[in-house]
């Protein structure tokens, strides 16, 4: 089964999870560059990056958007919906995708795709379906680390990342 499109949550995933409030009120969101890199050489290798996160911030709509991530759907409590018009409008099958999670909000998503991942620092309901678990906590490079899993079942890693050698 090769995977086309990974999904990924932001909170827990993409960050550690934490949410850090600036004087004003605004949260303030840290995103490692490891994972970035990964969704570029990702995107490059024929696998695309949709987001779909129940939270919403400016920072966020900056990272994904220097990112080239076109699939954001932020500020969606009903991710499952999300999922299924998303399928339909990229004419994907559930096996064609991954989707990378940490919490209980991810689990029914997680149980319809092909290659359901959980951070290792996610809630053991989310990990207990999970068909791989990454060995770093969200946040800290397990995006990375899932997308290089993903690309090494279907393609040589090293040639994943050509350009960089």
């Amino acid at each position: 089964m090769a995977i086309s499109l990974l999904i990924l949550d932001v909170d827990g995933v993409l960050t550690n999870g934490q949410l850090v409030y600036g004087a004003e009120g605004e949260v303030q969101k840290v995103f490692h560059v490891h994972d970035g890199l990964g969704i570029k050489v990702a995107r490059n290798n024929g696998v695309d990056v949709a987001v779909i996160s129940a939270k919403d911030s400016a920072p966020l709509r900056k990272r994904l958007t220097d990112l080239g991530i076109e699939h954001q759907y932020l500020g969606q409590s009903d991710k499952y919906t999300v999922f299924k018009d998303l399928l339909k409008s990229l004419r994907l099958q559930p096996d064609d995708v991954a989707y990378v999670g940490d919490d209980v909000i991810d689990i029914k998503v997680m149980r319809e795709v092909g290659l359901p991942i959980a951070v290792q620092n996610a809630q053991p309901m989310v990990k207990s379906i999970a068909k791989h678990q990454t060995r770093l906590n969200g946040g800290e490079g397990a995006v990375r680390e899932a997308i290089d899993y993903i690309l090494r079942r279907q393609m040589v890693l090293e040639k994943a990342y050509e350009e960089f050698l």
